[in-house]
C-alpha cells in the first residue's frame, strides 16, 4: 500500500492485526519517508531503523502474543521521554550521551499497547523555548516552510507528524510546547488536565536529582487525527506508583469517543486577550470558526472572565521560577512567602476559569501569529509589520498551564503565506474526552489545512 504514510495510528494498527497489510511494510514505509525527508526538517534526531524492524518481525510472526490497541505501528516520542536502551537528551548537552536504562511511564505504556518505537523527536534545550533548536541536535525546521520554525518545545514531533514520518507522537506542556507546535505545523494536539498522565521518566526533572516539575507540566498526545489522540491519552493516563501526583483518571468514554451535537454546548471565543497583540489573519481565522459554529444553531458569544491577565502570567512566571530551580538554579535562594503567595494566587485564578467555563468551552488564539522565521531566542516578532517581544509568544498558552485546565488544538486555515493557524479549545477541569468530542465536531465543520505544500510530491 503506497498510502500507509497516510494512515491514522488506528488505521494502521486495524490493518496489522487483520494482516492486511504486515508490521514490516508500515515500518519500512516510515523508514523511507524519514529517509527522504528528515535530512531537510532534523526532526527526529535518534533513529532506531534496524531495532524497529527486529520488533516489526517479531509482531509478523506472533501478532496475538504481542497484541495492543497500538499492533506494530511504528511512532516516535519527544526525546524528554526516558526510554530504555535509547538515548534521551532533551536537548542538553551533559545528556548527550545519556542511555536510560528504564522506561519512563509513556515509553512503557506504549510498547505495552504494541507501538513500535521509531526513534526520538527534537526539542529545545530543556524544554524552555518557543522553537526547537538545542546545542546537541541543532535546529528542527517548519515542513510548511523550511525557513519557519515548527515551534517548540514539541517542535520536532509536530513537523514528523505532519511531514508523515510518524503517525503520533507524545508531547509535553509547561508553557505551551504541545500547542504551539500543533498550530504551526497544522496538526492536532491535547494539553490534558494536569495530573491526568504520569511525568515519570520526564526530562527536565534530571535524572538522579529531586524532582522539580511538580505542577504546571502536563503530558499529552500530538497526531494527526482527534481519535488517535484519545487513543494515545487512554494509553498513557493514570497512576502509575511512581508520580505520586497523578489521580485516578475519571469514568469518561475515553478512547471511544461520543457523538455530541454542537448545538447542546455553549461557545465562548475571544480573537484575542486583553494587552496581547494578535495577527488579521488567525483573527479573521477565529471569527470564520465562530461563524461556522454559529450556522450549526449553537450557542455562542464573545467574551472572556473578568480577571487580570497580566497577573496570570506573572503568577505563572513566580511558579515556574521554582519548578526549574533544579535545572537552572537561581543565583540566590528562592523566598518561601513567594512561592506560597504565588500557589494562593494561582487558586484564585483556577477557581475563576472553572466557573467561566463550568458550562461552556472556550475558542481562542494559539500564538500572536504563525509559525515565525527562525531566529535567536528574545529577538522580537514581527506581527502585522509591527515587532513585538518574544515573550508574548507562549502567552495565550500560559494561563492553562496556570490553572491546569485541558486544551484541544486544531487547525483551522492557512494565513496568507499558506501556513496553517490553529486554535485553543479550552474546558473545565476533567473534560478532556468531552473536549476531544467537541474538537472532532469542529473538524467536521471546518476545511482541513491538508498536506504541508513543499512536501506534497
Amino acid at each position: 500500500m503506497s498510502d500507509l504514510t497516510d494512515r491514522s495510528a488506528r488505521a494502521l494498527a486495524r490493518l496489522i492485526r487483520r494482516r492486511d497489510v504486515s508490521a514490516v511494510e508500515v515500518v519500512e514505509a516510515h523508514l523511507a519517508r524519514i529517509e527522504r525527508l528528515n535530512p531537510l526538517l532534523n526532526a527526529i534526531v535518534t533513529l532506531d531503523a534496524d531495532g524497529a524492524l527486529r520488533q516489526a518481525q517479531a509482531i509478523d510472526a506472533e501478532p496475538a502474543r504481542v497484541g495492543g490497541p497500538l499492533l506494530g505501528v511504528p511512532l516516535t516520542l519527544k526525546d524528554c521521554h526516558e526510554t530504555a536502551g535509547m538515548r534521551t537528551t532533551s536537548g542538553h548537552p551533559p545528556l548527550a550521551d545519556y542511555v536510560p536504562d528504564h522506561d519512563g511511564t509513556v515509553a512503557q505504556r506504549l510498547r505495552a499497547a504494541g507501538a513500535i518505537l521509531l526513534g526520538k523527536t527534537n526539542v529545545s534545550q530543556l524544554l524552555a523555548d518557543s522553537q526547537s533548536n538545542n546545542p546537541v541536535f541543532g535546529r528542527s525546521n517548519n515542513p510548511w516552510n523550511l525557513e519557519r520554525t515548527p515551534g517548540g518545545s514539541s517542535g520536532g514531533a509536530a513537523a514528523a507528524i505532519a511531514a508523515r514520518m510518524t503517525p503520533l507522537d507524545i508531547g509535553s506542556d509547561i508553557g505551551g510546547s504541545i500547542r504551539m507546535p500543533a498550530h504551526c505545523c497544522g496538526i492536532v494536539g491535547i494539553k490534558p488536565t494536569e495530573r491526568r498522565v504520569s511525568n515519570y521518566g520526564h526530562i527536565p526533572d534530571l535524572p538522579g536529582e529531586p524532582r522539580g516539575a511538580r505542577y504546571m507540566n502536563a503530558i499529552g498526545p500530538m497526531a494527526r487525527d482527534i481519535d488517535d489522540l484519545a487513543l494515545a491519552l487512554a494509553i498513557i493516563q493514570g497512576p502509575d506508583g511512581e508520580d505520586l501526583d497523578v489521580v485516578p483518571t475519571p469514568t469518561d468514554s475515553l478512547p471511544n469517543l461520543e457523538r455530541v451535537s454542537l448545538s447542546d454546548v455553549e461557545f465562548a471565543f475571544a480573537t484575542s486577550f486583553p494587552g496581547l497583540p494578535v495577527s488579521a489573519d488567525i483573527r479573521a481565522a477565529i471569527e470564520g470558526v465562530a461563524g461556522a459554529i454559529a450556522a450549526t444553531d449553537a450557542r455562542i458569544e464573545e467574551t472572556l472572565p473578568e480577571i487580570d491577565f497580566a497577573e496570570q502570567i506573572e503568577v505563572r512566571a513566580t511558579l515556574r521560577r521554582y519548578v526549574r530551580i533544579f535545572t537552572e538554579p537561581p543565583a540566590e535562594a528562592l523566598p518561601a512567602d513567594a512561592y506560597f503567595h504565588a500557589l494562593d494566587r494561582r487558586d484564585a485564578f483556577v477557581r475563576a476559569w472553572q466557573a467561566f467555563l463550568a458550562d461552556r468551552v472556550l475558542i481562542c488564539p494559539v500564538m500572536m501569529t504563525t509559525a515565525f522565521p527562525h531566529c535567536e531566542r528574545d529577538t522580537p516578532v514581527t506581527v502585522d509589520g509591527v515587532e513585538q517581544p518574544y515573550v508574548f509568544l507562549a502567552d495565550y498558552c500560559r494561563p492553562f498551564n496556570l490553572t491546569g485546565h485541558p486544551v484541544v488544538t486544531i487547525p483551522v486555515g492557512l494565513d496568507r503565506d499558506g501556513l496553517p493557524i490553529g486554535i485553543q479549545i479550552v474546558g473545565p477541569l476533567w473534560s478532556d474526552a468531552r473536549l476531544l468530542a467537541i474538537a472532532r465536531e469542529l473538524t467536521e465543520i471546518i476545511d482541513p489545512v491538508g498536506m504541508p505544500v513543499p512536501l506534497s510530491s
